[in-house]
C-alpha cells in the first residue's frame, strides 16, 4: 500500500506536498518522495525512510514550482530496495512523472512486451515504472510538440486497454500539467480537493481525504472507477470518462486497517464503518457466548480502538486502555520482514499489568494476517497476569493473498489459511477467538450516501474483482511475497552492488 499526492498551485506546491505526505504516512513508511517542475525544469528528491528523513531543509528549498506529485511507499511484492523510490521519471515524451498506489496484476507481460515491441528499456522490477512507460508510449503516438487534453485521454484509454489490475495514479506531464486516473474497479482510493484563491482555483488529488484537510483544501469528490482528471499548468480542470466503469468494488482493506479514522473515501466514512464494525462483532459475540465471563475488552492500538469502545459498550463490560504504544515504531504489519515484525511487537507494545492482572480479557484488533503479531500480543496480556485470554477480529479470516497492491504475505504464512477458527485459535495462544462474518463486515462498510454496492474482498473471500487473477499467477506471487523469498533478493542486491565497487 502507497500514498499519493499531487497539487497544481498558484504558489510553490513543496511545503504542501510534504504536509500531505506526513498524514499519508501510514500508508507506507520504506520510502518517500517529490517531484516538482518550474517553467519546464524537473526537480526531484526521493529516498528511503519515513518523510522527516528523506527531506532536509536544503532539499525542499530545491523543490521548486507551482505543480508537484509525491508518494509515500511500502515494499510491495518484488519491489522492495531503494532503487523503487517513487516518483519514477522517463524523459521521453515531454517529461512524465508518476506515483502509483496498488498493483498490475499482468506487469511481467507487460514488462516484456514493453521491451520487445515498444524499444523501453526498464530499470527496475517495478510494476509503477512498467506502467509510467506503458503511458509514456502511447502518449509519444500524438507526435505533437505539446499535447491537449484530448489527446493526453486518448493515451491513457489505450492505457487502460493494456493493463490490469488495481491502481491509483498521479502523473506530472512537464509542459502540460497533473494528470490523475483510477483502475476501472475503483479498487484503490484517489479523491479530488479544491482550494479557491485571488489568482484562481488551486487542485489537488490524493489518497485520502485527510491530506486534503492537512493542507485547506476542501473534498470535492473521488476520481470516479475508469475516470481520468487532468489539471492544466493555468488550473483549468478537465475530467473524462477513459474504461467502461465496471462494478465499483473499492477495497475493503482500506475500512479494516490502511485507511485513516478521519478519512472519507467513496462517500464513506472510515470511523463510522469501524464503529459498524464494532456493533455486529458485538452481536455475534453475544449471540455466541451469551453468559461469558469477560471482565474487560482492551483494544491492540491504534486502529482497533473505534470497534473495541462499541464492543464494550454494547456488551456492557468495561473498556480500559490496556497497551501503552510507543509512537516511534512504525506499523509491523508492513514492515518487509519477519525478523523485523518480531522484533518490532514488544519494542511497540508494553501492557499496563493492573489492566491484566487477575481478569478474563477480551483483546481486539482491526485483522489477523500473519498471526505472529496475535501471538506475542496474547503472550504479553498473559505475562502481565491475565486469568483467560480470548481474542476478537473486526475483520474475517485472512486466508488468500491481496493481489491489488497490498503485499500480504504468501498464502502458506496467512495463519487462517487451511485452517479452522479452532485451529487458529490454538495457533496464537488465544483461549477462545471469534472473527467478523464477511457478511458483518460488508454491511458495516456500506452506507445509503454512497453508491457502493459491494466491495473487494479477495483477501478474506477468494473472489477476485478483476477476473483474471490465475493459480499460475497466485503461485509467482506466492515465490515473490514469502520471506525467505524476500531475503534471498536483498542478499542478491547486497552482493551485485559489491560486485559494482570491486570493478
Amino acid at each position: 500500500m502507497c500514498g499519493i499526492v499531487g497539487i497544481v498551485g498558484s504558489g510553490p506546491v513543496n511545503q504542501r506536498i510534504y504536509d500531505a505526505l506526513t498524514v499519508l504516512q501510514h500508508r507506507g513508511q520504506d520510502a518517500a518522495g517529490i517531484m516538482t517542475c518550474l517553467d519546464g525544469e524537473v526537480f526531484m528528491r526521493k529516498n528511503t525512510g519515513l518523510v522527516r528523513n528523506a527531506f532536509q531543509q536544503r532539499h525542499m528549498l530545491a523543490l521548486k514550482g507551482n505543480i508537484g506529485i509525491g508518494h509515500v511507499r511500502y515494499p510491495t511484492a518484488g519491489c522492495d530496495s531503494s532503487s523503487e523510490a517513487q516518483p519514477f521519471f522517463v524523459n521521453s515524451p515531454y517529461g512524465i512523472g508518476l506515483g502509483h498506489n496498488g498493483n498490475l496484476t499482468n506487469a511481467v507481460e507487460l514488462a516484456e512486451v514493453l521491451v520487445r515491441e515498444d524499444r523501453r528499456h526498464l530499470n527496475t522490477q517495478s510494476d509503477s515504472e512498467v506502467l509510467l512507460n506503458v503511458f509514456a508510449s502511447e502518449l509519444s503516438r500524438a507526435g505533437t510538440p505539446r499535447a491537449s487534453a484530448a489527446e493526453i485521454f486518448s493515451a491513457l484509454t489505450s492505457v487502460y486497454r493494456r493493463c490490469r489490475g488495481g491502481f491509483a495514479v498521479v502523473t506530472l506531464i512537464v509542459g502540460h500539467g497533473l494528470l490523475g486516473f483510477r483502475d476501472p474497479h475503483g479498487i484503490r482510493p484517489l479523491v479530488i480537493g479544491r482550494r479557491d484563491t485571488d489568482r484562481g482555483p488551486e487542485y489537488m488529488l490524493a489518497s485520502e481525504s485527510v491530506a486534503l484537510d492537512m493542507v485547506g483544501f476542501t473534498l470535492v469528490r473521488d476520481v470516479a472507477p475508469g475516470e481520468a482528471v487532468f489539471i492544466d499548468e493555468q488550473g483549468r480542470f478537465y475530467s473524462q470518462q477513459c474504461a467502461p466503469k465496471a462494478a465499483h468494488t473499492p477495497c475493503i482493506f482500506e475500512y479494516v486497517y490502511f485507511a485513516r479514522p478521519d478519512s472519507i473515501i467513496d462517500n464513506i466514512s472510515v470511523h463510522k464503518a469501524r464503529l459498524r464494525m464494532g456493533d455486529l462483532l458485538a452481536e455475534k459475540i453475544r449471540r455466541l457466548r451469551p453468559d461469558h465471563d469477560i471482565d474487560v475488552i482492551i483494544p491492540i492500538p491504534d486502529t482497533s480502538r473505534t470497534a473495541a469502545v462499541q464492543v464494550a459498550q454494547l456488551l456492557g463490560i468495561k473498556y480500559r486502555e490496556g497497551f501503552v504504544k510507543n509512537r516511534y515504531i512504525g506499523r509491523t504489519f508492513i514492515m518487509p520482514g519477519q525478523e523485523q515484525r518480531s522484533k518490532s511487537v514488544r519494542s511497540k507494545l508494553n501492557p499496563i499489568d493492573l489492566e491484566f492482572r487477575g481478569k478474563n480479557v477480551m483483546l481486539i484488533d482491526d485483522s489477523i494476517v500473519r498471526g505472529t503479531t496475535s501471538a506475542q500480543i496474547i503472550d504479553l496480556a498473559r505475562e502481565a497476569g491475565a486469568r483467560k485470554v480470548y481474542f476478537a477480529s473486526a475483520a474475517p479470516p485472512v486466508r488468500y493473498p491481496n493481489v491489488y497492491g497490498i503485499d500480504m504475505p504468501a498464502a502458506s504464512e496467512l495463519v487462517a489459511a487451511g485452517r479452522t477458527e479452532e485451529e487458529v485459535a490454538r495457533q496464537i495462544g488465544a483461549d477462545w477467538l471469534v472473527y467478523q462474518d464477511i457478511e458483518d463486515l460488508v454491511h458495516a462498510c456500506l452506507h445509503h450516501d454512497s453508491e457502493i454496492k459491494t466491495f473487494d474482498t479477495s483477501c478474506f473471500s477468494g473472489e477476485y474483482v478483476t477476473g483474471d487473477v490465475t493459480a499460475e499467477y497466485l503461485a509467482r506471487l506466492q515465490e515473490q511475497r514469502s520471506d525467505q523469498a524476500k531475503a534471498q533478493r536483498k542478499h542478491t542486491r547486497k552482493g551485485s552492488l559489491k560486485a559494482v565497487r570491486a570493478v
